[in-house]
């Protein structure tokens, strides 16, 4: 038996976008395993919790049966290799991405060559959603309901109204 083929999609998905969503699928299409790494952020504030952030992701992928949600904190190499991993999956918007992704990946190479990076190119129409742009939009209360879940959106919408946006 051959072993399996597993990747690794890493953010702060502060909120899982509908991008993000389209990431996950094209890349669980094309490994064995993909593990969702819901990163703790401890160089950004976010909008939702650690464990908000987790259940928010694994509710938006609940149907992709070869799909795993952790959360992790620390370096992102040091948890593709506890989870053997063989690539890290990383979602491109535009040039900007691009340039930021390649540096991150030349150091990930230096700090584990045998983990390859995986560029992926979100579905045309959602290469314009960002989780920043998304928070703005709903904290100043506008529709985000083409960009996130309507479980999401509906979460935005609360955490918003309780802090009094």
């Amino acid at each position: 038996m051959s072993t399996p083929r597993i990747a690794v999609y890493s953010g702060t998905f502060d909120p899982f976008t509908l991008g993000h969503g389209d990431v996950v699928r094209r890349a669980a299409g094309l490994f064995d395993q993909l593990v969702i790494a819901v990163a703790v952020a401890h160089h950004k504030k976010t909008l939702f919790s650690l464990s908000s952030r987790v259940d928010q992701v694994q509710n938006a992928i609940e149907n992709i049966a070869n799909v795993r949600v952790l959360p992790f904190e620390g370096l992102i190499m040091d948890f593709c290799a506890a989870q053997h991993a063989c690539a890290v999956v990383r979602g491109i918007r535009n040039l900007t991405d691009f340039d930021y992704e390649a540096q991150m990946a030349a150091m990930n190479r230096k700090l584990l060559p045998q983990v390859e990076t995986v560029f992926l190119l979100p579905d045309a129409p959602l290469a314009c959603i960002s989780s920043t742009l998304v928070r703005e939009i709903s904290k100043l209360g506008g529709n985000v309901g083409s960009m996130v879940s309507p479980r999401i959106a509906t979460a935005l919408a609360q955490t918003h109204a309780q802090q009094g946006a």
